[in-house]
């Protein structure tokens, strides 16, 4: 599994904070410089609050609080050589300046202490979900797999994106979900499918017995009773889709039960076609309202075939436009050179599309059967 984590960065630190200091520094300087030598009509003292605010926003409360200082004792410095420190307009540029460079001072600091907090919930979360999101093999019986999985920094909001993959006696069966939800909750609930499938996936005869498993694990999770009353009222909004596969051996087919999830795509011979079943199933924790049990449907899947599974984050980013991403148009024409250099290439193309930042977390997998593993 290739993990990547990419986001927006809240801090700078070493030296180029210290480059940055220099720039409300000089700020400084120049309006002091020129404060002094303008006619007694033109005052420039009120630009001075802009040196500690700019400061503000990319340093912490220490270096602020000393460029408000440097402020301070600048405005001072002018009003002594330009006239007197007890002139009365020179005492109201120095208060307001005094106010406001302690104003922002205090924002650097609680801004700094709650970065420091949503980074040590984003550490459990992500420790959580690494835990959770163990590699799949990059070969299991006749398949080569590869998978990605793009992490979005939006705070502290880890999302659920899960897959995983597990061998049978005849095949291998493969999951791919998406938690509704953010945050550590979502890991949980990623977890809780994770465990039933890895426990379930070779026993159960066939798909919609796993499927009816799964949706049994993660409904009477959802039901607990002994959930707080406000916990259990979101919990029951709370869904997975999730598509699961079952590929087997000696037979050149994917069958797949979909529940609710985005349709995954099959890349043949510079073609790309769409496995779309024409009875999906709803999400898992939905399907109480259904009263038949989903079957599967059977797709060829032919040497040489790569069948790409996706999160809705990847078709959700969008370009600075407001575009989605066009995942259909992207991947046509590259799955000569396996399911690897599939991904590499999307992962690049992915970030470049959403400006090098995902406001979702995105999981992509690629299945493709050996040429003459049949």
């Amino acid at each position: 599994m290739v993990s990547r984590r990419l986001g927006k960065d809240h801090g700078l630190s070493g030296e180029p904070r210290r480059a940055l200091l220099a720039v409300p520094i000089a700020l400084i300087a120049i309006v002091t410089v020129v404060d002094v030598l303008a006619p007694p009509s033109v005052h420039l003292g009120p630009f001075l609050v802009a040196a500690p605010a700019l400061t503000a926003s990319f340093a912490g409360p220490w270096a602020t609080g000393f460029v408000g200082a440097l402020a301070v004792l600048a405005q001072t410095v002018v009003a002594v050589t330009r006239t007197s420190l007890l002139d009365l307009n020179h005492i109201f540029q120095l208060i307001v300046l005094i106010l406001m460079s302690a104003l922002v001072t205090v924002f650097a600091h609680l801004r700094g202490r709650h970065e420091r907090e949503l980074s040590r919930l984003r550490s459990v979360a992500m420790a959580a979900q690494e835990v959770v999101l163990k590699p799949i093999p990059h070969r299991i019986g006749p398949l080569r797999i590869a998978s990605v999985y793009l992490a979005a920094e939006t705070e502290a909001q880890i999302g659920g994106d899960l897959y995983a993959a597990a061998r049978t006696a005849k095949g291998t069966r493969i999951v791919i979900g998406d938690v509704r939800g953010k945050g550590l909750e979502a890991v949980g609930d990623a977890a809780l499918l994770l465990g039933a499938f890895r426990a379930a996936a070779h026993k159960q005869a066939d798909l919609p017995e796993l499927v009816a498993f799964l949706e049994g694990t993660v409904s009477s999770d959802l039901d607990d009773p002994a959930a707080p009353e406000g916990e259990a009222e979101d919990r029951g909004e709370a869904f997975i889709t999730a598509a699961v596969l079952d590929v087997p051996d000696h037979d050149p087919a994917i069958h797949m039960i979909n529940c609710g999830h985005p349709t995954p795509l099959l890349l043949r011979g510079g073609q790309v076609g769409l496995l779309e079943v024409r009875h999906p199933a709803p999400p898992l924790g939905l399907t109480e309202f259904v009263q038949s049990r989903p079957s599967p449907e059977t797709f060829a899947f032919e040497p040489g075939d790569i069948a790409l599974l996706y999160t809705d984050g990847v078709i959700e980013a969008r370009d600075p436009n407001g575009t989605f991403y066009p995942l259909v148009e992207r991947v046509a024409g590259k799955s000569g050179k396996g399911p690897d250099a599939l991904l590499a290439h999307l992962c690049a193309d992915l970030l470049h599309h959403a400006g090098g930042y995902l406001d979702d977390d995105a999981a992509m997998v690629a299945i493709e059967r050996m040429p003459g593993s049949l």
